[in-house]
């Protein structure tokens, strides 16, 4: 018998259950513990006027259907149906918010580093070129920031519990303009009144217990997917999951469903061996 037969045989032997190895998750968790995969810490919430500091858990709430990646279709529907419920939107009208409340702005962040106030954005270089000296300065800065300022525009304001209390403009143009003329605005006592629409995003705490009975929910370094002994164990054993990647965020998140011996057994592995869970991690942020 050929050695590539034998071994085919003996793989099909194993997922029999005709051998003497341990029990499937038991030899999951044994076998993924020897890994040498080197697990990066979850990266902290930062206090920022940069909404774009912090992970994009908002995009969870309209999560596409191809976000998904994974060997079986009917395993990326069931977890995509439990993920788009983890995040709550509430939206309501308000005929008028002064602008100086506003903390942050989903304009890119140039500085590389979070920032914590408009006042200190203003002082660095990437604000250099903005000066308001006069009053009439100021207007003609808030009006390239919020076009047709003058006219009063229903603006939209973003929040969300993972992001503190902070208030957020949506404009995500003229940054360093809003920035500015909101820092003159409260030295000055100006009032910056318009009608927005304030949009609220939340952590939902059902969803998020929906997502703990089902999943283990696991940062994993994005070298795992090229470390051939992860691999072989994700592949040859036939193992369910879904991978996920959010927009700022530097890691995949690993799904593995509870309900099956040999999926709940590799995520108690990987956990042992240092993944993160995402779930334990958002729970401190409801």
């Amino acid at each position: 018998m050929s050695p590539s037969l034998s071994s085919r045989l003996a793989r099909l032997a194993t997922r029999l259950g005709l051998t003497s190895r341990p029990p499937a998750p038991q030899h999951a968790r044994e076998r993924i513990g020897k890994l040498k995969l080197e697990f990066a810490p979850l990266p902290a919430f930062h206090s920022s006027i940069f909404w774009s500091d912090n992970p994009s858990l908002e995009d969870l709430h309209e999560l596409p259907r191809g976000a998904l990646s994974g060997p079986t279709q009917e395993y990326k529907a069931r977890a995509h149906a439990i993920l788009v419920k983890l995040i709550r939107r509430e939206s309501e009208p308000r005929d008028a918010f002064d602008l100086r409340e506003v903390g942050g702005f989903l304009a890119p962040n140039p500085l590389g580093i979070p920032c914590p106030s408009f006042e200190t954005f203003a002082a660095t270089p990437a604000c250099r070129a903005i000066r308001i000296i006069s009053y009439n300065d100021f207007m003609r800065v808030m009006d390239t920031a919020v076009p047709g300022y003058k006219a009063a525009p229903r603006v939209t304001l973003l929040q969300a519990n993972w992001q503190g209390d902070r208030v957020f403009w949506a404009g995500d143009g003229h940054g360093e303009a809003f920035a500015c003329a909101i820092a003159y605005a409260r030295l000055r006592g100006l009032d910056l009144s318009l009608p927005c629409e304030q949009v609220r995003y939340f952590i939902d705490e059902d969803g998020l217990a929906a997502l703990e009975r089902a999943y283990h929910v696991l940062l994993m370094p994005e070298h795992a997917w090229n470390d051939r002994e992860f691999m072989r164990h994700l592949l040859e054993d036939g193992t369910p999951y879904a991978r996920l990647r959010l927009q700022r965020h530097n890691h995949e998140w690993l799904l593995l469903d509870k309900r099956l011996p040999r999926s709940d057994g590799l995520g108690i592995g990987l956990k042992k061996a240092g993944a993160a869970d995402f779930c334990d991690y958002l729970r401190r942020h409801l």
